[in-house]
């Protein structure tokens, strides 16, 4: 499995990016997929997630409102899209994956619980 992240780039505070994250391998519908970044000096933090068995969407409280996460099986990609952008949602984005069924509600926002991961995509946002 391989994950393909793109979409980042320089935007100012209160625009708009879209990240896609294409997913190579098996088809997405084999997958439950999630977001995380990460700032300069700080961890990895969960973003948002899919688990298609359930059709559960998650956000961390930060991006709620603000950030959608969705999927185009047709293209086998993963989309964020990421409104009123603030500096602080500045970070390398990452896409990540695990086979439908193996994250528990538990460990949706854990990176631990994803076992496929994509390369990052810089966002940065300027006041």
């Amino acid at each position: 499995v391989q994950l393909q992240a793109s979409g980042g780039g320089l935007v100012q505070a209160g625009g708009s990016l879209r990240l896609s994250c294409v997913v190579s391998g098996r088809t997405l519908s084999s997958y439950d997929v999630g977001w995380f970044r990460q700032a300069p000096g700080k961890e990895r933090e969960f973003v948002a997630a899919f688990r298609r068995g359930v059709s559960n969407t998650y956000y961390r409280d930060s991006v709620k409102g603000r950030f959608t996460i969705s999927t185009d099986n047709a293209k086998n990609t993963v989309h964020l899209q990421m409104n009123s952008l603030k500096p602080e949602d500045t970070a390398v984005y990452y896409c990540a994956a695990n086979a439908r069924g193996r994250i528990i509600t538990s460990s949706i926002t854990n990176p631990s619980a994803y076992a496929y991961w994509g390369q990052g995509t810089l966002v940065t946002v300027s006041s």
